[in-house]
């Protein structure tokens, strides 16, 4: 079975990042092959001038947090060329209804982004992305859903016309996870400026974990737990039994949401304390990690060319 995943390298990685989609391709290395890759090209959606640096600051947070170059294909998106060229002819099988019910398009143009194509033809890129290398599965956050719906419906119409090239994905989503809160209740997501970052320091971490929006509740009475944001976001990390026991807590009163907040952040930082060791050991030898991106490029190369020469062949580009 084969599984793929991508991030943008836009900043720092959040809990929402690893819990929605980084997590399940790691638990899936070994048992299945397994697709990773760093999304420069729809990072150019949100701007700035530092993808350079910020692609080279997410393959070095992917490697710390366990992605195995030997287990996994991993490479930078703009190292495949061939992407590039599945995403213009997929934009003749492309609906333009399709593209404008895309969640994630309305959503950000609502926050304030730039209505520009390069953040309306998203979905299209992504369906490349997806369809290029064929996986079975696409783990996904619960807000990601629709785009691998829109790659299906895209790879449909592609397979209507030509014949059965372009293989259907089923997305996956954990439903323990489906979507991470931030630290005021929404999505986690950079867009919204309320994560929690894995990798930074202790101070600052437990700073914007303090700033997660709670209920006012006096201190001897029982909270409330189900609806709590410090708690959605703790029992991410915690065994059944800590479950229960931050439960108890919860309930028998005694203690305010500032006594759970720094209880999250113990948890978090202990959580990701190995994977810290490791991303200190990438920061200082980054020709390894150069190293490791282009072996992956080579890897999803010989995936992606005898794809692309199907297509072209199909569709009369190559004469």
């Amino acid at each position: 079975m084969r599984l793929l995943t991508g991030i943008q390298p836009s900043g720092d990685l959040h809990i929402g990042n690893y819990f929605g989609s980084i997590k399940q391709m790691l638990d899936a290395q070994g048992g299945s092959d397994t697709f990773a890759f760093i999304a420069n090209y729809h990072a150019q959606t949100s701007g700035g001038n530092d993808l350079a640096n910020l692609t080279m600051q997410a393959a070095t947070d992917f490697l710390a947090l366990g992605i195995d170059p030997e287990k996994s294909t991993f490479w930078v998106q703009s190292d495949v060329k061939e992407v590039l060229e599945l995403y213009w002819i997929l934009s003749s099988f492309t609906p333009m209804g399709l593209l404008e019910r895309a969640h994630s398009y309305k959503d950000k143009t609502a926050k304030g982004i730039a209505a520009n194509h390069s953040l309306f033809s998203y979905p299209v890129l992504m369906a490349a992305d997806i369809l290029l290398f064929s996986p079975d599965i696409v783990p996904v956050g619960k807000d990601q859903i629709q785009h691998v719906e829109i790659a299906r419906d895209i790879a449909i119409k592609f397979n209507n016309a030509y014949g059965d090239i372009l293989k259907l994905p089923e997305f996956k989503v954990e439903e323990s996870v489906q979507t991470v809160p931030g630290i005021d209740g929404q999505k986690m997501s950079k867009s919204y400026k309320n994560t929690i970052n894995i990798f930074g320091e202790e101070k600052q971490q437990l700073k914007t974990i303090k700033k997660i929006v709670t209920q006012q509740v006096a201190l001897e009475e029982p909270k409330e737990y189900e609806e709590c944001n410090v708690y959605n976001i703790a029992k991410l990390f915690l065994s059944d039994d800590e479950l229960i026991d931050l439960q108890d807590r919860y309930t028998r009163g005694g203690e305010g949401h500032g006594h759970f907040k720094l209880y999250l952040a113990d948890v978090m930082w202990e959580y990701f304390r190995p994977f810290r060791e490791k991303r200190a050991h990438y920061h200082q030898h980054q020709d390894e990690v150069r190293e490791i991106l282009n072996h992956g490029a080579l890897k999803a190369k010989n995936i992606a060319a005898p794809m692309m020469e199907k297509i072209q062949s199909v569709t009369g580009i190559k004469y």
